[in-house]
């Protein structure tokens, strides 16, 4: 069976009980009072942004082979006033959190965000969902493209959002906060 995944779904005067009835299938976000439902991504957003998370857990979260000091999540639910949010991929300083919480959310902004584009949240990853990264504070966001393959990565500065780099195909990532150790961007794309 092959699911459609071209719908964003869009409700609004949502609540949180609105997240917490969504459809398992669907990620649940609520953004200045609108409930958005996206399908999971497909295959090839899935696995890039899997394979960035298996390129920076070993050196960062677990210290193996780098320094250390991240604890590193994918799709975790991040509160933001009334807003709820669900970046692909984020990560948090040990100092600042030093123990994760038992929970499936935070308030806590993290210090790295990363969203896979995909064709149906292209649009929300790159307009509301950004300004809300950036009105959090989040010092550094990546967002990842399997169709381009292609990396942009931003940092905060005097609240707005910096491009520092955009690397594509086989290009060499040593970015911050992540420039301890580096991989080719190739790593990231299925062939």
């Amino acid at each position: 069976m092959v699911v459609d995944t071209r719908a964003l779904e869009t409700r609004p005067n949502a609540t949180y009980q609105d997240v917490i009835d969504a459809p398992k299938h669907k990620v649940a976000e609520i953004i200045d009072g609108t409930l958005y439902l996206s399908p999971r991504p497909p295959f090839g957003a899935a696995r890039a942004k899997q394979n960035l998370l298996l390129r920076l857990w070993g050196p960062y979260d677990r210290g193996e082979g780098g320094p250390g000091g991240w604890w590193l999540l994918r799709e975790p639910e991040f509160y933001l006033e009334t807003d709820v949010l669900v970046p692909d991929l984020v990560g948090w300083r040990r100092d600042r959190i030093p123990v994760l919480p038992d929970a499936s959310g935070i308030d806590l902004p993290p210090d790295w965000a990363c969203e896979a584009l995909t064709p149906v949240t292209r649009a929300l990853d790159l307009t509301s969902k950004r300004s809300l990264y950036a009105r959090a504070g989040i010092p550094h966001l990546w967002q990842i493209d399997d169709e381009a393959r292609l990396l942009e990565a931003f940092t905060l500065a005097s609240g707005q959002w910096r491009l520092v780099a955009a690397l594509c195909d086989d290009q060499e990532v040593c970015l911050a906060p992540f420039e301890a150790v580096s991989f080719s961007l190739s790593e990231l794309w299925d062939d």
